[in-house]
């Protein structure tokens, strides 16, 4: 396996928390069925992310939340990407 955290809910979560950048060199060693794995796991924190709803008083938590959705689309977007052989 070539997921950089180990696996792909490790892999998953470092991007969800900005810790990793995906770009299409990380994504290049992995295989199709990888690419499936990442993609749920991209897909499931993405919906926890959404379903998430801080205070509306709160700046720095929906800054926090909408930039953890964004960097998950974004990663989404690569892999699909990826996965169906558009560069």
């Amino acid at each position: 396996m070539a997921f950089m955290g180990g696996s792909a809910p490790a892999m998953a979560a470092q991007v969800s928390d900005g810790y990793l950048l995906l770009t299409l060199a990380n994504l290049k060693g992995l295989s199709p069925g990888e690419l499936g794995l990442l993609r749920t796991e991209l897909d499931k924190l993405l919906r926890t992310a959404r379903s998430e709803v801080p205070p509306q008083d709160d700046a720095l938590a929906q800054q926090g939340r909408s930039r953890r959705i964004a960097r998950l689309s974004s990663a989404l977007q690569m892999v699909q990407g990826q996965a169906t052989g558009r560069r």
